[in-house]
């Protein structure tokens, strides 16, 4: 495969991620994986790697995810570059919040600075500093919130771009306007709430503008103005609608099922808990699909590796397969002190079968001793075409005398 075909493969991943197909981006990214190791492309197995470990994590599959950013850091410790590790600390942080290991999370985040700040990414460091604010938050260290929210700020005014800096500030003026709150400053975080929303790109951005209202309606509930933050969460939640994240209108339901409890309002607590219930059927049915993705994902995956290590001709193991499982194998015989017995062979006089009767017929040879070889093996016996009508068949805790007997018996059969 050329390098434009594989630049293309991988820009497909990404755009495929980017439109929230995370199946599509699974299989394309395995797809990618195998013809970046076929080709020795280390930038195709980083991005194949980090879509697929990101597109895991948001169908839920936590697991997978992590298995997919262990093989991308070992990729990464040998052949990437800068933005390579500052791509994979950024995916980490985000698994590590969600796993709530603030600790690690912490710790990702002080390399992204540490890197960032070395390659002058002013974005990259104000967004660290906006996480570190956001963890801080969830700590309760709200002191230390409002210090990292300044300090993203800063950076956040390094960077240039006039179309960008408006929305990165914004970002980081919401855990600001949540610290000041949180520490009982209200004049200094309506100043900035009122700001916020008053911006008019956030009319471009309404996930934010949505948060913007979530902040609104805290800073009344702190100080007991109930109905006014009612209001302000009626109108997060209209916003929220709109692009339909459901784990975010659980959270604001479920505010605005605790407000009407304040308020005393039975009727309109009534209406608020029914609007909760059917939320929660949606969600449930969500879940559902994510499950039944998740299965179909893994299905598909199988498939695609039962193909990768198959060979196409035969259905026996592949060369590639035969060499990765050896090997294993061998390390495993070294620290046990077992044996490993190893039988090649080839069909004699193949070339004058395939210049007699033709390719098909000499296909079908190749095919035939495959089935009858494969027939006689057991468990810890492997056997794989190794190219052309090379076979190789190997014993896992075989002696001579059992892989010389063996060896005569697929003679034989």
């Amino acid at each position: 495969m050329e390098k434009e075909d594989l630049k293309s493969l991988q820009q497909q991943v990404a755009l495929l991620r980017a439109e929230g197909k995370y199946k599509e981006t699974i299989e394309a990214g395995y797809y990618l994986l195998k013809c970046g190791t076929e080709c020795d492309d280390p930038k195709s197995i980083l991005t194949a790697h980090l879509n697929i470990a990101a597109s895991y994590y948001c169908i839920g599959d936590m697991e997978v995810a992590f298995h997919s950013i262990d093989a991308y850091d070992q990729v990464c410790s040998k052949y990437g570059d800068d933005t390579d590790h500052l791509s994979l600390y950024n995916i980490l942080f985000v698994l590590y919040e969600y796993n709530q290991d603030f600790s690690k999370a912490r710790e990702t985040l002080e390399q992204s600075i540490k890197l960032g700040e070395q390659l002058k990414q002013h974005k990259i460091v104000s967004n660290a500093y906006s996480n570190y604010s956001h963890l801080c938050l969830a700590e309760g260290k709200y002191d230390d919130a409002l210090e990292m929210a300044k300090l993203a700020l800063e950076q956040a005014n390094l960077h240039t771009p006039e179309t960008e800096s408006p929305i990165i500030k914004i970002r980081v003026q919401l855990n600001m306007a949540l610290a000041y709150i949180e520490l009982g400053n209200f004049d200094t975080s309506q100043s900035l709430i009122d700001d916020m929303i008053n911006h008019p790109v956030l009319d471009s951005f309404v996930r934010e503008k949505s948060q913007c209202y979530l902040v609104q309606g805290n800073w009344y509930a702190k100080q007991h103005m109930y109905r006014e933050a009612f209001e302000a969460l009626t109108y997060a939640k209209e916003l929220v609608e709109s692009y339909n994240d459901i784990y975010l209108l659980k959270t604001i339901q479920e505010e605005r099922c605790g407000l009407c409890e304040q308020m005393n309002d039975i009727p309109l607590g009534y209406h608020v808990q029914k609007e909760y219930i059917s939320l929660l059927h949606e969600i449930n049915k969500q879940q559902l699909g994510l499950t039944a993705l998740k299965l179909n994902v893994k299905h598909n995956v199988t498939v695609l590796e039962n193909k990768a290590n198959t060979d196409y001709l035969t259905g026996l193991y592949n060369r590639d397969y035969l060499e990765k499982t050896t090997n294993e194998w061998l390390k495993q015989a070294s620290e046990r002190n077992e044996s490993i017995v190893c039988i090649t062979f080839d069909i004699d006089n193949f070339k004058t079968i395939n210049d007699r009767y033709g390719h098909l017929f000499g296909d079908e040879v190749i095919k035939q001793v495959g089935k009858a070889s494969s027939s006689l093996m057991a468990e810890n016996e492997l056997i794989g075409r190794y190219g052309g009508d090379e076979f190789v068949v190997v014993l896992k805790g075989g002696t001579l005398a059992s892989g010389k007997k063996k060896a005569e018996q697929i003679k034989r059969r």
